[in-house]
């Protein structure tokens, strides 16, 4: 078997990348995207069915969930979002009414100038 060891010191020697490891990540895209559309065209491509997407996705959220730090995170987002989403809405209903009360009063302030002309 191959030795990895350099003659100079204890630290293996890291392999050179050969092959697909070597290129770079646009190309290792555009090839694997050409043999997906190949599997497709030839009808050996696999495709989930529904079940098998609601079960990948059920698998998904339980190793989410198991991070207690990632979920409390996603809490606390949520919650200030939700605080931030109230706090907008009542200063927009405070901005509405205040319009109003304005629209209120100069329509009111024109009535009274038209009844002095009279």
């Amino acid at each position: 078997m191959a030795n990895h060891h350099s003659n100079n010191g204890d630290k293996p020697k890291t392999p050179a990348k050969r092959g697909f490891a070597a290129m770079d990540q646009a190309t290792q895209r555009e090839i694997a995207s050409k043999g997906g559309q190949a599997a497709h065209q030839k009808g050996t491509a696999h495709e989930f069915d529904s079940e098998e997407a609601r079960r990948a996705g059920q698998k998904g959220g339980e190793a989410v969930s198991r991070d207690r730090e990632h979920m409390a995170e996603i809490g606390r987002k949520g919650g200030e979002s939700r605080q931030q989403a109230a706090r907008m809405e009542k200063q927009n209903a405070m901005r509405n009414s205040a319009a109003k009360s304005e629209q209120q009063e100069g329509s009111g302030n024109q009535q009274s100038s038209k009844s002095n002309r009279n």
